[in-house]
């Protein structure tokens, strides 16, 4: 093949791979350890070294908060509140659970399986 065909196969196989790499959705952004004005959207908490980080997170009703579990061990989301409308199934290396929160409040929860983790959603 000639030097300006490889040169322009080269160059496809580079816009192409760019393409695909934009086409990827974003990872969700950790969210700060208090967002003060969050809109309604979508909010990440990362569980990881046997803590949810951040451990308080401010949204507005209406979030939906995403936990991550990022540790090698199982975690669980459980609310405090009773009945416990907030409860996730045991979350394994990289599962993940999302909860939409519609009421303003604030709303504890902890892991199941290692009570010392604890988290808060304060919601506006």
């Amino acid at each position: 093949m000639p030097l300006l065909g490889r040169r322009m196969l080269a160059a496809g196989v580079l816009t192409t791979a760019a393409t695909l790499a934009s086409a990827r959705p974003p990872m969700p952004a950790t969210v700060p350890v208090a967002m003060e004005d969050a809109h309604a959207g979508e909010a990440a908490v990362t569980i990881d070294n046997f803590t949810f980080a951040p451990p308080v997170i401010t949204v507005a009703a209406g979030t939906r908060v995403v936990w991550t579990n990022r540790d090698d061990i199982p975690h669980t989301v459980v609310g405090t509140g009773d009945p416990r409308s907030l409860r996730s199934p045991p979350l394994d290396t990289d599962d993940r659970f999302a909860f939409t929160f519609a009421a303003p409040g604030t709303y504890r929860y902890f892991c199941s399986l290692h009570p010392h983790m604890q988290g808060t959603v304060v919601v506006r």
